[in-house]
């Protein structure tokens, strides 16, 4: 295993970047959030990334402390990576960033990749104050599932943040909109309060979340 670099400075951001900084490594932990993932898996869903610079990465996350690496139980019997606690306090700096970038998605790029729960992020902020609970989203571009209330405390919350295809159980909350109107979420143009009151975003359920989404 190579040496990690250092910026070699006594600051705690430089030290963050140390472990962080590295091309992928962030958009790894965007993948891990939505629980244990195999390296296809992950090698899939981060379009661009070689198959040599994902396992490195994945080997410096291991030494850094962001993840660990273990062995399915039979049938699967295959390995899965996952973020520890440490790896998964990196949430709200992914939520940061994506607010941050948020002005740069204007339109859609011919060459831009995208996948349904890349926009779990936006929402899990956008969800923020309405309650706890499972929320099933619904995209044109695919279905994927956000835990409402798990931003302030990712280290210690029990599952995975968000995730691909139907949510643990039934959701306490089904929400369908468009990519648009998800953008716009994100970049602070319109709020998830407003959105719902104008039909951009459409709520069922009958769970105390449900009923403070549709009566915020």
């Amino acid at each position: 295993m190579s040496p990690r670099r250092s910026y070699d400075q006594y600051c705690s951001a430089a030290r963050a970047l140390d472990a962080v900084g590295d091309r992928w490594t962030l958009l790894i932990v965007r993948e891990l959030l939505a629980g244990p993932r195999r390296y296809t898996d992950l090698h899939a869903d981060l379009p661009g990334v070689s198959t040599d610079v994902l396992a490195s990465r994945l080997k410096d996350m291991e030494r850094d402390g962001l993840t660990t690496r273990r062995r399915m139980p039979p049938p699967g019997a295959v390995y899965v990576y996952e973020l520890t606690g440490r790896g998964r306090q990196l949430l709200p700096v992914l939520q940061a960033l994506g607010e941050w970038g948020a002005p740069l998605l204007a339109e859609r790029r011919a060459t831009d990749a995208v996948r349904a729960h890349w926009f779990a992020l936006p929402l899990l902020r956008a969800l923020e104050g309405f309650g706890e609970g499972i929320v099933q989203v619904r995209l044109e571009e695919g279905e994927f599932y956000v835990r409402a209330g798990a931003g302030a405390g990712a280290g210690t919350v029990d599952g995975p943040v968000y995730g691909e295809g139907p949510g643990p159980g039934t959701p306490d909350a089904r929400i369908s909109l468009d990519a648009e109107t998800c953008t716009l979420l994100g970049r602070g143009d319109l709020t998830l309060a407003d959105a719902i009151r104008t039909n951009r975003v459409a709520v069922t359920g009958e769970s105390p979340l449900a009923k403070a989404l549709r009566e915020p």
